[in-house]
């Protein structure tokens, strides 16, 4: 078995902010390889972040963005367990990037769930005529009626939406990643976006 130095373990701890512990274990596990023990750090944290996901938020905070001299102003509430966390500058960075995120991709919904019933069922109808328009049979239209909803939630919910920061990952991963490093369940609960004579 490979020794694992002090360095390698504070290196460690530099990019995932896992404690030393969790860190000598995970590159003990990944027998010293810097990059494996990431990965398994990221995969244990992302489970215990879904655990975390029912734990109740009362503290946080609201960010704001404005942009373009005035023209285009985003509140965001952002929620955590303690105001320990919402005063870490890692917390406040989180909700200026998802109020930015708000002001560049122009959401109408935090999430699936907030979106009425009637909308979603408007919404699938129309793509389901377009398909049947084009002469597709009623299965395949089914289909490119799904596939299209399911576009149409990635751009209006924000969770669903690529991070304007790294659009390989979506508003959700970094929430998740955030709950992953700081050990406590995050939400976004709502925002308000304002462009100037809308």
């Amino acid at each position: 078995m490979a020794e694992i130095t002090a360095n390698q373990v504070k290196e460690l701890r530099a990019r995932t902010g896992a404690g030393i512990i969790d860190c000598k274990n995970a590159l003990a596990e990944a027998g010293g390889d810097l990059e494996k023990a990431q990965m398994l750090l990221r995969a244990k944290g992302l489970a215990a972040a879904d655990r975390k996901s029912g734990r109740t938020v009362k503290e946080g905070l609201v960010a704001s963005y404005i942009h373009g001299e005035g023209r285009l102003g985003v509140l965001v509430e952002v929620n955590c367990e303690t105001d320990f966390v919402a005063r870490t500058q890692e917390f406040k960075t989180l909700a200026r990037d998802v109020a930015m995120q708000i002001a560049a991709a122009d959401p109408r919904y935090v999430s699936r769930d907030e979106i009425p019933g009637e909308t979603v069922t408007a919404e699938r109808e129309i793509y389901r005529a377009q398909a049947k328009s084009e002469g597709k049979p009623d299965a395949i239209a089914e289909r490119i009626a799904e596939g299209k909803l399911e576009k149409w939630f990635a751009a209006v919910c924000l969770l669903g939406q690529p991070f304007i920061r790294d659009d390989s990952r979506t508003v959700a991963d970094v929430v998740k990643d955030a709950i992953a490093r700081t050990g406590e369940n995050i939400q976004i609960r709502r925002f308000a976006r304002f462009r100037l004579g809308e």
